[in-house]
């Protein structure tokens, strides 16, 4: 009775390893014939002279053992010999010296033996389901996808998507502005797959800047058919994006489209990234022209450019300039970021008016020092010594530091 029942559950298990998720019959098959001969191999020294055959659609399987015909009595191996009276009642024809192939039933090895083969079909499935994992993941990496909210940690927080799959988005993945609770359902981006220790962890992310231009082709059209393509992304999360589109259709107004009628596309897109401003803007191959709608709304009266370096002076009325930094300097950063040019913002000189460019102090003044400055749009001597105390503030300098460069700068204009 007993038996019957080990071979019972040999049989559920079997048929619990059929329904497994992205394992394919062939891969089934394989993998079960592999264990059963792992055991065997354990129990008689070796597996090469055993046929398996599985029959995984009624859940199990039919071994035999091929041994070689010897003469009554003569039997030194019985794991590779039989005599010819136990032979003969297996094939009445068979003669001295020929194969004959006995069936083994695994379930008569006893307890030991049976739970011996779950336990390496257990370790073989779950290997097998890291591995469908890992390479499902690897597929979506940079697609969006969908969990519940499952834990919710200090650090990090656990979903599962409709498959009961585990997602990882660690605090960094995450903006700024989210709160998430028991249950929420939640849209990331598949950043990356971590296989350390053959333990693989899907990391998904919110931040990245592949979640905003999936979100932008999902919800326009025109971009998921192929008529506007995204040329430029960037982002600072929770905060502000730009992101540069073009269209190869010219009745086609790449911006308007996304934006969509009364902002109806767009809406959607700031919404799911907490209210993060985004600027929409037409790409151009022309570098000058594209830097100066990446810092819109400043602007901008004249840029010189150093392509070799990837360098731009962009030259702004006085009243610009603070429009082109932006607050916290959020604007010229993600211009910045968008152009791949380094952009040094300059307060444009007015005819008449006597001013000179900070880095013309370079030998009084640290370089570091200067570029902190220039960082807030102060790019000019003059801007510095008209600039209030609170601007002075925003480039993080040392108060003996502020005051060295206004004597400085203070000594030029008096000599």
């Amino acid at each position: 009775m007993a038996k019957k029942v080990e071979t019972v559950n040999m049989v559920d298990r079997f048929a619990e390893f059929k329904e497994l998720k992205n394992i394919d019959k062939t891969t089934m098959i394989s993998v079960l014939e592999e264990s059963f001969r792992n055991v065997l191999a354990k129990m008689f020294g070796s597996d090469e002279n055993f046929d398996v055959i599985m029959n995984p659609d009624k859940g199990d399987c039919e071994i035999y053992q091929n041994l070689e015909v010897v003469r009554d009595g003569e039997v030194v191996n019985p794991d590779k010999q039989i005599s010819l009276s136990e032979a003969r009642e297996i094939d009445p024809e068979c003669e001295i010296g020929e194969d004959v192939s006995k069936q083994i039933y695994f379930e008569k090895f006893g307890r030991r033996a049976i739970l011996n083969l779950r336990q390496t079909l257990q370790s073989k499935i779950l290997d097998l389901q890291k591995e469908a994992l890992t390479q499902k993941f690897k597929e979506l990496e940079g697609e969006i996808v969908v969990g519940e909210v499952h834990q919710v940690w200090k650090r990090e927080v656990l979903l599962l998507d409709d498959e009961h799959n585990e997602l990882i988005m660690p605090k960094e993945e995450q903006i700024p502005s989210d709160n998430f609770r028991k249950g929420d359902m939640i849209r990331a981006v598949v950043k990356r797959v971590d296989n350390a220790n053959s333990n693989p962890k899907v990391i998904v992310s919110r931040t990245d800047e592949a979640f905003l231009r999936r979100l932008f082709e999902q919800e326009v059209p025109e971009i998921h058919d192929g008529l506007i393509t995204i040329r430029a992304v960037a982002r600072i999360p929770g905060e502000r994006a730009k992101i540069a589109v073009e269209s190869y259709d010219d009745r086609i107004d790449p911006v308007g489209a996304c934006v969509g009628i009364k902002g109806s596309r767009i809406h959607g897109i700031v919404r799911e990234l907490r209210n993060e401003n985004i600027d929409v803007i037409s790409y151009t191959s022309n570098p000058q022209l594209f830097i100066q709608r990446a810092l819109s709304p400043a602007s901008i009266s004249s840029i010189r450019l150093n392509e070799e370096e990837k360098k731009a002076e962009v030259f702004l009325h006085p009243d610009e300039v603070s429009l082109a930094i932006g607050k916290g300097g959020l604007n010229i950063r993600l211009a910045t970021k968008l152009t791949g040019y380094t952009i040094d913002v300059y307060r444009d000189i007015e005819e008449g008016e006597e001013d000179i460019y900070l880095d013309e102090f370079a030998d009084e003044i640290d370089t570091w020092v200067i570029e902190q400055l220039k960082n807030i749009g102060l790019g000019t001597a003059k801007s510095v010594l008209n600039a209030t105390p609170e601007k002075l503030e925003q480039a993080d300098l040392e108060e003996d530091t502020i005051a060295h460069v206004l004597e400085v700068i203070k000594a030029e204009f008096e000599d």
